[in-house]
């Protein structure tokens, strides 16, 4: 006697999360404003209002962009303040940091905004392999948000999930 192959996962209340699908597209760039200082180390405010004023702001045309300085260079603060009020007009986003930290802030405001109603006393697995760069840091934050409605919250896969989370009775 055969039996029928059922697929159990398929049929549970278990709910998948997936911080993929919120990957907000566009283009992500570095600016990075070592070469407008001097030597690479020394911000003299002449050279590098120059600096600002003769670059082609529109090829950062809704892109997110990375501020940074990959020197030692102890950069005031006004200095990416000035440089962001001149991409803001082009760029989708700008945060001063490395791209891992663009991609955690983009996150934030998306986790932020999400409705988490959907997981409202479910089991919920926060899936754990990504093909695009979403930032360790966006999966805490989802964990945050779900585990405030959520039954139970796992990190993986349905095969092989690891559970985090069970709420108290």
């Amino acid at each position: 006697m055969e039996k029928e192959i059922v697929n159990r996962v398929a049929q549970s209340k278990l709910v998948t999360f997936d911080l993929e699908d919120l990957y907000p597209p566009g283009e992500r760039r570095v600016l990075d404003i070592k070469d407008w200082l001097h030597e690479g180390f020394i911000l003299r405010e002449k050279e590098f209002r120059i600096h600002v004023e003769g670059h082609d702001w529109s090829t950062y045309q809704d892109a997110y962009v990375a501020l940074q300085c990959s020197t030692d260079a102890i950069v005031p603060g006004w200095a990416f303040i000035l440089v962001a009020s001149r991409l803001n007009p082009y760029a989708k986003k700008v945060v001063v940091g490395s791209l891992e930290d663009m991609e955690t802030s983009l996150y934030q405001t998306l986790l932020d905004d999400l409705d988490v109603s959907q997981f409202e006393g479910k089991p919920v697995i926060i899936k754990g392999c990504s093909n695009k760069p979403v930032p360790k840091n966006a999966y805490i934050m989802a964990m945050a948000k779900i585990q405030q409605v959520a039954k139970t919250v796992m990190y993986g896969e349905a095969c092989s999930s690891v559970p985090l989370y069970k709420q108290g009775k």
